[in-house]
């Protein structure tokens, strides 16, 4: 081992970085504005929605008084394709077990959410949109006044809907653009000044990235790069070199 002690050569492995999606390919040269999104979505810790955590970080047991250490464990939540074409409100399917006898083995068991066809509004695309959610989503939105407060105010994490995600990014960039009501001029003010404070948190860029998937943000990379290094025609290069000299 060259004269290194034998634990040492695990502790140097342990020291190599842990590779991650953006990593390799054409992944490792998406913008930060996009890898801002992703983590907003993949790694930010979401709200609680199937269990109820418990607060502090002890609690004492009423009739014997013996004290044990709270332990919040988020349960396992499975987010099918179709939760990305709706509104689920965080919900997702839950896989657990059933013990449906007490003289019997427990049973594996799926407790998937009840979905339901409602029509939402959108006061900032002025659109009405025929969308399958659930009924936390319904409720979701009625208390926060409306959808489009609902969806700006909810970062993606606590989203899990693509459809949603994308729906954030074109009520931002209607707002940042100012194009929203284009025959109503009072009314365009009205709704840029009500929606306005959620413009803060984001840059034109990061707008144009937000809400798109790895292999969305991966297909649109290629195609940027591709138009940037598009081949010039020489006839244009020479052109442009007897006008210089002249």
């Amino acid at each position: 081992m060259n004269g290194r002690k034998v634990y040492e050569v695990p502790n140097r492995i342990l020291r190599f970085q842990r590779p991650d999606n953006f990593s390799v390919g054409v992944a490792a040269r998406l913008p930060e504005a996009y890898k801002k999104f992703w983590y907003e979505w993949k790694k930010q810790k979401p709200t609680p929605v199937h269990y109820i955590p418990e607060p502090g970080k002890w609690k004492r047991d009423p009739e014997t008084g013996v004290v044990t250490p709270v332990q919040n464990v988020p349960i396992p939540v499975l987010y099918p394709n179709e939760c990305h074409q709706g509104l689920w409100g965080g919900e997702g399917i839950v896989k657990g077990f059933q013990k449906r006898d007490p003289t019997r083995r427990r049973v594996p068991h799926f407790w998937f959410p009840t979905l339901l066809r409602s029509v939402v509004y959108s006061e900032i695309l002025d659109k009405h949109m025929t969308i399958i959610m659930t009924q936390r989503a319904l409720d979701l939105i009625h208390e926060n006044y409306g959808l489009d407060h609902y969806i700006l105010k909810t970062p993606a994490c606590d989203l899990q809907s693509l459809l949603a995600s994308k729906l954030k990014r074109k009520m931002l960039l209607a707002l940042l653009k100012k194009d929203l009501y284009p025959d109503d001029p009072v009314k365009r003010e009205d709704v840029y000044n009500t929606y306005k404070k959620y413009l803060g948190n984001y840059t034109e860029e990061e707008l144009e990235w937000y809400g798109l998937s790895m292999f969305e943000a991966i297909k649109k990379q290629i195609n940027l790069e591709a138009e940037m290094n598009k081949p010039q025609p020489l006839k244009h290069v020479y052109r442009e070199g007897c006008l210089r000299r002249t």
